[in-house]
Order: structure tokens, then C-alpha cells, then sequence
């Protein structure tokens, strides 16, 4: 077996973790050392560079950085840490030769801990484990090490990966130590860590061009950018190259761009060889999965395996009275049509297909959280649609019907813990592990769960335990079909007439259950303006006035007691409505409303539905 040649000045290495367990901070400390990035008073997770990302605290899109460690090119890559964006953590770790697993000092290994480091795995990487956020109050890193030892052990780590070196850290505080009597200075020894632990790449310049394509970019003026590490060979600016397309065809071009990474940069060069992550452009049909080859040679890489996706919306234009006039600028069928292809190509996560000639597109993706971040990002760039229901993606195999299960882990203060037993007992949950948290005195509890029975709950979590609770889901794997599940237990109140909506009408409707428009809201016909406890829905009028009599009452006005209507947040609209309901999303507005407007429509449709029951039994 021939030696394979290394690239000792290079160092491919990314970082994965739960969700807020730190990876963004600690990049911040090594660019920091390095000196790769010059920060600001004040700034920090520079690696979370979208408005999306700041808001919610968690990294969405994978980023590369890069920066010098005695004379050697350390390349890190931050992945997210939502099993949701499982297809950027699957692609990224294609690229790299090593990861360091953070784990927090506090929480210890939590379900995405258990997703990101299965992957890991599985791709022969040996992990470096960072136990990170050592300055937390009531911290246990011991112990913590113990447990991430038994999630390698649980998850059939190899010999070579059980012997993985254990790095003491601070993110925020900007140190690193092997032991923790050692004294708490800088970075460096994690950085010799990843220097003597993480293997140079492969990399032989004499082998003809290859790079598998794991992300995409767009630039307006170069087209499509290719992005990957080179796996043989060497590429320079002007070359021709050749992408092997998935299905074997062959497709030339000519280099036009080659970019690497400088700090958060990207700078041009003249060339690049194995072992480097770059992007390059110069062919547009190209898609992740894909070879850039050398025309000497074209045979392709093995290819990506990506997990399928487990839930799907439908998405369409804004068909509301109200369309157009919240400020959004692409309004049409085909815009949207636009949009989701590009997102199709650019994220091989998500699955567009179209339906019902061409006005509908179901959309699937991960899980909810994949999808409500899409909703978003495209509510921020100037869309308006309607999105229905999510619903999970059943499989048949062999004849029978399966579904997808998650694995969830539920945190909560002692004295909730039957009431979520109990709930998730009525889901048909299956409960695996209990205990009482050594630190903190909170009970862990981890359940298997049908997909389409968590759509919803987690509201109804929230509730439970005030707020206080917290919750994790992971997909697990498909599993025969569970039968029935509970259903939405309210009704909801609809507007019956367009206007403003009145505090004197809301006053009078809040008694039957939570309202979601404040006074003068712009309200339609068929919106839902609210909940009705009672288990029916119902139409009312939220735009009636109080009359005008010649009498009058000391203080009758000003008894008007409004109680805040709740906060209309795009993940609690889509696991609220129901399959006759809609959410409608505008750059400024996220409101609730029946797939049929009007009262009799509904009532059509009802009738109909009734007839195919009755006709199909």
C-alpha cells in the first residue's frame, strides 16, 4: 500500500456542540490570539454574522475561518448545533480531519452533543473533547468528562477514538488548560492540541485536481461558487476544469475565480492545492454533491449522504385581503417558485416540489426550526406567503406505514415532572431515562416521540412548567406508524367583518379565551383573532363600537381592562393552526386565518369533506 503524502502546514478543523454550549465565543478567543480578526470594543460571536443568528443566539450556516499557528494554516469551521441543521453539520464534516467537541461544564452531553458527535464518528474523525465554560458557577467538569466518556462508549467509538485528549476552557474569558490546577493564561494549549492530535490533511499535488463541492455561494458577478476542500492535485486561476455531475455527465469550464480564507476573509488567488478549503467558480451548474475535476481525470469523489427530510409545508402567495399592503415586494407565485429553487440549490436539506398547477409548493425540510428560519429569512427579504400546517413525512416499507420518531430530552424543577409525563403519555411517548439532576436539582427526562406528536407542544410545554422548562428533540429514526394523536383541544374566534379592531369588542371577547390583535389592528374577514376555550370555533365582531347614549356613567370607560394579547411569533402560529387554517407572513405582520374566508365557503367545504368520509367508508 503506497505511503499517502500530508500537508504538515495545514490544519482542517471543525467545531461542533449543543445548542448556546459555546462554540461561536471560543472561535472569537482563537481568532483573538491569532490576531486573525482585530475585535471592536464590545464585539464578540463574530462568527454569527446573520441578523438571525444574533437574535436567536444560535449558529444557523456553517462559516469558515482561518488563521496562523506557528507557521502552520489552521482552517476551523463553526457548524450549528440544531439537529435541524443537520445537512450543514454532515456537509462541513466532509471537509475536515479533525473536531474538537465542546461540551459545557455545566449541562454536560445534551441530545445535539449525541447528534453532532454520532457524525463525527461515523466519518473515522477523532475528536478532541473541549469542556468548555470552566468559570460557570456550580460547574462539574469531572463529571462531565465521565458522562461524554459513556456517549462515546453508547455510540461504538473505535479504540484510536476513545483516547480522545480532554482541553479545559474558558470561551468567554479567552483561556485553555490540560489540567485544571494548571495555570489559566491564553489559548495556546489548545492550540497545540489541535497542532500534535489532528491529522494534516491528505494531500498529494501530483494527483490530477479533485474537490468534492460540500457548500454553494452566489455572487452577482461571478455566478455560482463552488465551495470544498481540494482532495488531490492542484488548481490554478484560468485552468479548465470539469464537474462530474451525480448522474456521471461532464460538464467544462475554466476557472475564473479561486478564493481562500484570511481570518473571516475571503481573498483571491492564483492558485491552490490539496489539502486547502477554497471557493472557486467558474462552472454554474454545479451543485453540492458534485466533482470540480481535472479534464485528465474526470471520475468523481464518493458522494455526500444526506438525511432525509421529515416535515413539509405548503407554501404559496399571499392570497389575504391585505395582501400587498404590508410593504412586501415580491408578491406572485413565480417569485416564490424563484426563491425556493435557488434555496433548493444553495441548501441540500431542503426539498421543493410543486403542487396543484403550480400556485402551491411543499416545502420539506429537517424539522420546524429548518423551516421557520427559511419563512423568516424570506419574510426579511421582501416575501409575502401562506404557509399551512407543518405535517411529518410518512415512508411505507414493506406494506406497512412508518413514521418518524424523535428522541427527547425534557429539563424541568421538580413538581412538573407528572404533569409532562402525562402529557407526552397521551402522545404515546415512550419514556427511556429519569433522573435528578447532581447539580441544580432538576429532573432530566428523555422520551421517544412521534414527530407529528410533538407539532404543538411545545407551547403547551411552556405553559405547563411557566416557562421554566426546557426541551430538546433529536430525530431518531422511522418507526411503524402510532395511531391516532391528541388534537388542538380549542377553537379559535374568527373575524366576522373587515375593519379596525375596537378595545370595547376585544373587552367583551377575551373572557372566551386568549386574544391576538390589540386595538386597531387591521382586521379581515376569516382571520382568527383569537382562541376559544370553548372547543368550537367561532365567528364574532371585533370591530363593534360601543353606542352613543345621553347618559352618562362616571368611570364607565375607563373600566375597560384589556388583558395583552399574546405575542404572534412565527413558531407558535405554525404550531397552532390547524389543517382548515393558514399562517400569513408579511415583511411587518404575522397573522392566523381560515384557508376559506368566508362563512358559507367553510361551510361548502364542510359538507364536502363530510361527503368524501362517508363515500370513502
Amino acid at each position: 500500500m503506497p505511503i499517502q503524502k500530508r500537508r504538515k502546514d495545514v490544519r482542517n478543523v471543525a467545531i461542533v456542540a449543543h445548542v448556546d454550549h459555546g462554540k461561536t465565543t471560543l472561535v472569537d478567543a482563537l481568532l483573538k490570539q491569532s490576531g486573525a480578526y482585530k475585535f471592536e470594543a464590545g464585539e464578540s460571536t463574530i462568527m454569527d454574522s446573520n441578523d438571525l443568528e444574533r437574535e436567536r443566539g444560535i449558529t444557523i450556516f456553517s462559516k469558515n475561518a482561518s488563521f496562523r499557528y506557528k507557521d502552520v494554516q489552521f482552517n476551523i469551521v463553526d457548524t450549528p448545533g440544531h439537529a435541524d441543521f443537520g445537512s450543514e453539520v454532515e456537509r462541513i464534516l466532509k471537509m475536515v480531519d479533525g473536531v474538537l467537541l465542546l461540551v459545557d461544564a455545566y449541562d454536560g452531553p445534551m441530545p445535539q452533543t449525541k447528534f453532532v458527535l454520532k457524525k463525527s464518528l461515523a466519518l473515522h474523525l477523532k475528536p478532541i473533547l473541549v469542556v468548555n465554560k470552566i468559570d460557570r458557577p456550580n460547574c462539574r467538569p469531572h463529571e462531565v468528562m465521565d458522562m461524554t466518556f459513556d456517549l462515546f462508549c453508547e455510540l461504538n467509538a473505535t479504540d484510536e477514538q476513545l483516547d480522545f485528549p480532554v482541553v479545559y476552557a474558558s470561551g468567554r474569558e479567552g483561556w485553555a488548560a490540560l489540567d485544571l490546577e494548571d495555570e489559566r493564561k491564553d489559548m495556546t494549549p489548545l492550540l497545540e492540541t489541535i497542532l500534535h492530535r489532528v491529522l494534516p490533511p491528505i494531500a498529494d499535488p501530483e494527483q490530477p485536481f479533485q474537490m468534492l463541492v460540500t457548500m454553494l455561494d452566489y455572487d452577482n458577478y461571478v455566478g455560482r461558487i463552488a465551495i470544498g476542500r481540494i482532495a488531490h492535485g492542484q488548481i490554478r486561476y484560468g485552468d479548465p476544469m470539469v464537474v462530474v455531475k451525480l448522474n456521471g455527465e461532464v460538464i467544462r469550464g475554466k476557472v475564473t475565480k479561486i478564493l481562500k480564507y484570511q481570518g473571516l476573509q475571503r481573498v483571491e488567488a492564483q492558485d491552490a492545492m490539496a489539502g486547502d478549503i477554497i471557493s472557486i467558480s467558474g462552472i454554474d451548474d454545479v451543485k453540492v454533491g458534485e466533482t470540480l475535476a481535472s479534464p485528465d481525470k474526470p471520475e468523481a469523489l464518493p458522494t455526500l449522504k444526506i438525511d432525509e427530510p421529515t416535515i413539509s409545508m405548503n407554501f404559496s402567495h399571499n392570497t389575504s385581503p391585505l395582501a400587498g399592503k404590508d410593504g412586501g415586494r415580491f408578491l406572485t407565485s413565480r417569485h416564490i417558485r424563484e426563491r425556493l429553487t435557488h434555496e433548493a440549490m444553495m441548501n441540500v436539506g431542503v426539498k421543493v416540489e410543486e403542487v396543484e398547477g403550480g400556485e402551491r409548493f411543499k416545502v420539506s425540510g429537517r424539522g420546524e426550526l429548518h423551516l421557520a428560519i427559511l419563512i423568516e429569512t424570506m419574510r426579511r427579504e421582501g416575501y409575502e406567503l401562506e404557509v399551512s400546517p407543518p405535517k411529518v413525512i410518512l415512508k411505507t416499507v414493506e406494506g406497512e406505514l412508518y413514521e418518524p420518531v424523535e428522541e427527547v430530552t425534557i429539563e424541568v424543577d421538580p413538581g412538573y415532572q407528572g404533569w409532562v409525563i402525562e402529557a407526552l403519555g397521551k402522545r404515546r411517548a415512550e419514556m427511556k431515562h429519569m433522573n435528578m439532576s447532581a447539580v441544580g436539582g432538576t429532573v432530566r427526562m428523555e422520551f421517544l416521540v412521534a414527530s407529528r406528536a410533538l407539532l404543538g407542544f411545545r407551547n403547551e410545554f411552556m405553559v405547563m412548567t411557566r416557562g421554566t422548562g426546557m426541551m430538546y428533540q433529536n430525530f431518531f429514526e422511522y418507526q411503524p406508524f402510532k395511531g391516532d394523536m391528541p388534537e388542538r383541544q380549542s377553537g379559535v374566534q374568527i373575524s366576522q367583518l373587515d375593519g379596525k379592531a375596537v378595545a370595547y369588542s376585544l373587552w367583551g371577547l377575551q373572557e372566551r379565551g386568549e386574544i391576538f390583535v390589540q386595538p386597531g389592528c387591521i382586521l379581515y374577514e376569516g382571520m382568527i383573532i383569537g382562541v376559544n376555550n370553548k372547543g368550537h370555533d367561532l365567528v364574532v365582531n371585533a370591530i363593534r363600537e360601543k353606542k352613543q347614549t345621553n347618559m352618562r356613567s362616571s368611570g364607565a370607560d375607563e373600566a375597560i381592562q384589556l388583558i395583552t394579547p399574546r405575542e404572534m411569533t412565527l413558531e407558535f402560529a405554525l404550531e397552532f393552526i390547524e389543517e382548515d387554517e393558514l399562517v400569513e407572513i408579511t415583511p411587518k405582520n404575522i397573522r392566523l386565518r381560515k384557508r376559506y374566508l368566508t362563512e358559507n365557503e367553510r361551510k361548502a367545504m364542510g359538507r364536502v369533506a363530510v361527503g368524501k368520509r362517508l363515500g370513502s367508508s
